[in-house]
């Protein structure tokens, strides 16, 4: 099947997405051989076309390939549904910023290799750049060579806008995370899983809103048996999948290898060998990724507990549609939705009826609180899982909030929620400000408290700790009811950014909390902030 320009992968909150189907990215990389005449370093044609049938068997999805590719190849791949990763390579062993002509020199390289297949359908994205040295960017400084791949995606970005752009770094340099990426790569080799599975939890709160892959993972079956290599790629999948990355790319396909100017010998990483032969890791990769190109394989979570989701609402008829519809989705089996109307004038009772499945009750107005505790009295489930009306769930939400509350001696879990791209000045001023709803972390896996819009706890839990406090009408409920439950000896765990959140309600606070006449002369002064926080 021939993919269009309309199918290219784009990234949505902490995930990648194919028009409006998850795209996990299930990669390895290729290459380099060693160059035929022409200087193609990915091998003979026929080779590449053995090579994608059994990467399809495998269930693999993306190639990386460590040079701009050859025409044909790219060709190949889209026959073969095969996305394509280009690491664009530069001198990045030299003083690279001091001499203007050198950049000059990189940014060419650069853009010639983006010119040559712009708009190509098997083109997921490109990284700039690959693992500066830590000495390296100590040298040049940190924030330099940030600006300078910062200017590196501009230049891609402006030449192929459709494709996502990113620079692959490593944990000596884990710093150099430019901000207008499209999403973070990693190459990471951590052989045990616990030190694996903590380091990738520090990634998700280093990489923010961004998704999060690997961009190389491997064990070499000369020091290490197959069996060794099989194991470990396979427990490499779960943990990829419970910390809530967007995909990983193995290192690497072949032990076939070129680099430096000579054969590599010496290290045989490959899930295949030389002669194209399937290791046993390459078996365990096609039972642990599935058939599937695109699809998030889904481990068996070991416990999955009735969940109710209680959505509070005052109001909020604008966005309570959608903030449904979203629920009515969730990858989760056994969950209940129950609105809690407090009171409202507008559309809510209507909207609500449209929604046969999620279970309605009003009230008059109380407020917040005392509606969660409402809907919390009315809830089934041994799980009370809490969002706001102006919120739009992911459709693994309930799977990795769940997840992770099962993972250990857990009360409750949450995570911060993600505001979707402005449309507007107003709302990229919002978006951008301090003061929304946030989590405060103690560790990488702890949360000193979670946001009331992303939250979940244990029955047992919310009724030791008495629920939420009816004094806190607006907010503050969530923050408070976290206090108490860590008073009482338990532990809340935090998740990754899983959750899509609108800006209504931050911009009906502004509405609320300004008269027409001050809010109309403080637009001025919100602008200038905005392009401030944002540009």
């Amino acid at each position: 099947m021939t993919k269009t320009a309309n199918s290219r992968i784009r990234p949505v909150a902490k995930f990648f997405f194919e028009g409006d189907k998850k795209f996990f990215v299930k990669g390895v990389t290729y290459g380099p051989f060693k160059p035929d005449a022409e200087g193609n370093y990915l091998g003979r044609p026929e080779q590449v076309d053995s090579d994608l049938v059994l990467m399809g068997q495998a269930g693999l999805n993306v190639v990386r390939v460590y040079h701009a590719p050859p025409r044909w190849f790219l060709d190949r791949c889209a026959a073969a549904e095969m996305r394509v990763l280009v690491t664009l390579p530069w001198e990045k062993h030299i003083e690279f910023l001091r001499e203007r002509s050198i950049r000059k020199q990189i940014a060419e390289t650069v853009r010639t290799a983006i010119k040559m297949h712009a708009g190509h359908p098997a083109i997921l994205g490109y990284l700039v750049g690959n693992e500066v040295s830590s000495t390296m960017a100590r040298w040049l400084g940190a924030r330099r060579v940030i600006e300078f791949v910062e200017e590196l995606i501009r230049i891609g970005r402006a030449i192929d806008p459709d494709a996502l752009f990113s620079y692959a770094t490593y944990p000596p340099t884990e710093y150099l995370l430019p901000q207008n990426a499209d999403f973070c790569c990693f190459n990471v080799y951590l052989h045990n899983q616990q030190d694996f599975e903590g380091y990738l939890l520090r990634l998700q709160n280093l990489t923010g809103e961004h998704p999060l892959i690997l961009g190389e993972f491997g064990m070499d079956t000369i020091r290490h048996s197959q069996n060794e290599q099989a194991e470990m790629l396979g427990w490499h999948v779960d943990s990829v999948i419970k910390c809530g990355l967007a995909g990983t790319i193995f290192f690497t396909w072949t032990d076939e290898w070129f680099t430096g100017g000579e054969e590599i010998t010496d290290w045989a990483f490959g899930i295949v060998t030389r002669e194209r032969k399937p290791k046993k890791a390459f078996y365990t990769l096609e039972e642990k990724l599935g058939r599937d190109s695109s699809s998030l394989p889904h481990r068996p979570l070991p416990k999955a507990p009735f969940v109710s989701v209680i959505v509070c609402s005052y109001n909020g008829g604008r966005t309570l549609a959608a903030c449904l519809e979203s629920l009515g989705k969730l990858n989760y089996l056994e969950y209940e939705v129950i609105l809690v109307d407090d009171g409202s004038t507008d559309d809510t009772a209507y909207i609500a009826a449209q929604f046969p499945r999620v279970r309605y009750i009003h009230q008059s107005n109380h407020g917040l609180s005392h509606a969660r505790n409402t809907g919390a009295a009315s809830a089934k489930g041994e799980v009370l899982a809490y969002t706001d009306s102006d919120c739009m769930a992911d459709v693994d939400w309930l799977y990795y909030l769940i997840g992770t509350l099962v993972s250990g001696d857990y009360a409750g879990v949450g995570g911060p929620n993600i505001t979707p791209p402005a449309q507007n000045w107003i709302q990229a001023c919002v978006a951008a400000a301090p003061g929304g709803p946030s989590h405060v972390l103690l560790t990488d896996t702890i949360a000193e408290h979670i946001p009331g819009c992303n939250m979940a706890f244990y029955r047992w839990a919310f009724e030791s700790a008495g629920g939420f406090d009816p004094e806190y009408r607006k907010a503050g409920d969530d923050v408070d009811f976290c206090w108490r439950i860590q008073q009482a000896g338990w532990v809340i765990a935090t998740t990754g950014r899983l959750w899509r959140s609108g800006i209504v309600a931050a911009l009906q606070t502004f509405n609320f909390l300004w008269p027409d006449r001050h809010r109309e002369m403080a637009r001025p002064n919100l602008r200038n902030a905005a392009l401030q926080l944002v540009c």
